[in-house]
């Protein structure tokens, strides 16, 4: 009797390695849910998406820090203090655009030297 081939996509494959490895299903779960035939399947399809190598001890790092999503007060202000601080770097970088964009104005239409020279002495 013959037996019929699955053939995944890479999306698919890529989704049942974050499935296994983000959660708390076993490798027969997942192949019994999406159909997987072969018991070396999911370890290969971990091998080939770079995450080559992973341990239980990894496997369960990574389900505990995905568990923890929950964000401390002291984690989710220093979130909004970045959020502030790249919101003001923008802004500072449009006004030196916008004030080198008026220098380059200047010079051109009233044909005058305003930004220093690198050769003239002080």
């Amino acid at each position: 009797m013959k037996r019929k081939v699955n053939h995944f996509t890479d999306d698919i494959r890529f989704q049942v390695v974050q499935e296994y490895l983000n959660t708390d299903i076993s490798q027969a779960e997942l192949m019994k849910k999406h159909s997987i035939g072969g018991n070396s399947c999911i370890p290969n399809w971990i091998r080939k998406f770079g995450t080559s190598a992973v341990t239980v001890e990894q496997i369960t790092q990574q389900r505990t820090m995905s568990k923890e999503g929950e964000k401390t007060p002291r984690e989710r202000k220093l979130e909004a203090k970045v959020k502030e601080l790249e919101k003001a770097l923008e802004q500072e970088r449009l006004r030196t655009l916008a004030l080198d964009t008026m220098i380059n104005v200047a010079e051109r239409d009233l044909k005058i030297s305003i930004r220093k020279k690198s050769g003239t002495k002080q």
